[in-house]
């Protein structure tokens, strides 16, 4: 009955499906990102470095924790990494589950990135980045933990490096937006669930209340932060990659709903929920 009243809602409010009841209504068809014992299907981007190649040991499992620590460094110096999941994405939600820990790295920049983090939506393939490049071209869904000063901070925000994005069909003229989350101090854990619909919407989930919406992710290659002579164009599908910004964290679920795949009701695998067809996905 939840969810039919939330899908009623939906229409009566013309909001896109699927609202964050629907997407936990599929238990079975969530898939874990991470096995709690390896960093298998992932691979890390540092800046200097070559794809693959992590020498300080920034992005680690430990106790069932995917940790990013930065134990091996003696100064941060613009080392900023992201580790990619070696399939690109469409149509999903994305269920996060982190916490920041301990102090910044020594060198980390000071203000913006003490206890802050986040994961990339779209981004670029990582092979096409260049040695030096520190962040990949992407949606930035930006982690932040607030700095027990009685300040708002809100999580789930919006980056957007080399990109565009919409509010209500009206591009977004500073690279960051704050979402309306609550402010999360100390080492407590949030959770997270981004639903990203292709070319279309994107909206975050934060402790099950929706606190942000955008549409229409585009690449802009007047952000000259970025080395990318790609002219501007819509941003439908790409890599998730979770960062690391100088600050220590913890992510203990990432799991995947993906949104796409076999939607012929002739289909034996046909599933209701499925929004985007995907090429051989069906079985018959």
């Amino acid at each position: 009955m939840r969810l039919v009243f939330t899908l009623l809602i939906s229409l009566s409010l013309g909001l896109p499906w699927p609202t964050l009841a629907d997407v936990n209504q599929q238990n079975s068809a969530w898939m874990s990102l991470f096995d709690g014992k390896t960093l298998n299907g992932w691979q890390p981007k540092i800046t200097g470095h070559v794809l693959g190649v992590d020498p300080l040991q920034t992005f680690s499992v430990e106790d069932g924790l995917l940790k990013v620590r930065y134990n091996h460094y003696k100064q941060f110096s613009g080392q900023f990494g992201h580790l990619f999941y070696d399939t690109p994405l469409t149509h999903y939600a994305l269920h996060i589950e982190y916490r920041f820990v301990g102090n910044q790295a020594k060198g980390g920049p000071p203000g913006w990135a003490k206890r802050n983090s986040g994961v990339m939506l779209h981004a670029q393939d990582p092979r096409t980045m260049s040695l030096d490049q520190q962040f990949p071209i992407s949606i930035e869904a930006q982690f932040l933990g607030g700095l027990s000063d009685h300040k708002t901070r809100p999580t789930a925000n919006v980056c957007s490096p080399g990109t565009d994005i919409e509010i209500d069909g009206i591009r977004h003229p500073t690279h960051c937006l704050a979402s309306s989350s609550a402010t999360y101090d100390g080492d407590q854990w949030v959770n997270v669930v981004i639903v990203v619909l292709g070319g279309g919407s994107i909206i975050h989930y934060v402790e099950d209340e929706e606190v942000l919406r955008y549409a229409r992710p585009t690449i802009d290659n007047s952000d000259h932060h970025q080395h990318t002579d790609v002219a501007p164009i819509a941003l439908e599908s790409g890599f998730i990659a979770l960062q690391s910004e100088s600050h220590p964290i913890d992510f203990r679920t990432i799991r995947l709903l993906d949104l796409s795949g076999c939607t012929d009701r002739q289909a034996k695998n046909f599933a209701p929920y499925l929004l985007k067809s995907r090429a051989g996905a069906c079985k018959y």
